[in-house]
């Protein structure tokens, strides 16, 4: 609190002219009473107890691989998938995800399972694949739950594998693999049959209309823009044009034919199509760009 103290020095000084006494007022330091301490350290403590609370609730959730399907040791070929059997125990809704990692940091150039939500005891298939010739030498189990939204790690595999660019061997799966994966089509069936029953409010309508039409847009669009910039264009600028457009071309039959291989490789396709629309109609602009400020300088 802020208080005022009367300075003993003007207490017996004469009364001013206009009739106010003649009286010095200072400033007394401010004080903070102990009560007022006591509860900001309680609030932090209790603060601290439920972030601690959380983390364990969240300790309670474990895994462990059963079956993999090459070995852990193993050499695959382009784009060939590694299955996992993984084994849980949770008391909360939880997502599970195997993810492949080398030197410790995690492999981007992959592809890894969606996954659904999981309670109690079970198992659950997990699996990855690289895009690109590349080495594996762990494996991490990661779960992902809570409001708010947060992931965490349950186990560590130590594995060896290695990607080539070779042709895979047409070896059928694993019986526990497709017991695996009719048991998620079921669930995912259940799931989009009891989704589809859902009253869906207009909002969502127009956001999922709004997306998709920009999908459509992006497209056409990161198609057709660097193909008529080609068809007008001559030289090097021709070819320079035919690149966002071959690139355009390249994922969408990379989507096609991985699907065809596997449903459930590309499961975020239209943001595929999203980032190379994007990057196409980018990149048939900077050549505009530059085409239109050489032809400036000369």
């Amino acid at each position: 609190m802020i208080r005022f103290t009367q300075s003993a020095a003007s207490a017996n000084r004469a009364p001013c002219k206009r009739g106010f006494p003649g009286t010095m007022w200072t400033l007394a330091r401010t004080e903070v009473r102990l009560p007022q301490m006591s509860r900001l350290v309680a609030l932090l403590v209790a603060a601290w107890l439920l972030t601690l609370g959380n983390q364990v609730a969240r300790a309670d959730s474990s895994a462990r691989i059963l079956e993999t399907q090459p070995a852990n040791s193993a050499t695959l070929g382009d784009r060939q998938t590694f299955w996992l059997l993984i084994e849980y125990e949770t008391d909360e809704p939880i997502s599970l995800w195997a993810r492949p990692y080398r030197n410790g940091q995690e492999v981007q150039r992959a592809m890894s399972n969606a996954s659904l939500t999981y309670v109690g005891s079970g198992r659950a298939l997990g699996w990855f694949s690289l895009v690109e010739p590349g080495e594996v030498d762990e494996i991490r189990v990661k779960a992902g739950a809570g409001k708010p939204y947060r992931e965490w790690e349950l186990l560590r595999l130590p594995v060896h594998l290695r990607w080539t660019d070779a042709t895979p061997a047409d070896e059928p799966h694993a019986a526990w693999v497709d017991e695996a994966l009719a048991t998620e089509r079921t669930r995912y069936a259940a799931e989009a049959k009891r989704r589809a029953n859902e009253p869906v409010t207009p909002g969502t309508t127009v956001l999922l209309s709004g997306f998709m039409l920009s999908v459509l847009v992006l497209l056409v669009a990161g198609i057709t823009v660097p193909l008529w910039s080609v068809w007008r264009w001559r030289g090097r600028w021709r070819i320079a044009a035919a690149v966002p457009a071959c690139a355009m071309v390249f994922v969408i039959l990379r989507i096609i034919v991985d699907t065809t291989r596997d449903p459930t490789s590309h499961n975020l396709w239209p943001f595929e199509i999203l980032q190379i629309g994007v990057a196409s109609l980018a990149m048939t602009g900077a050549l505009k760009l530059a085409r239109s400020f050489v032809r400036a300088q000369t």
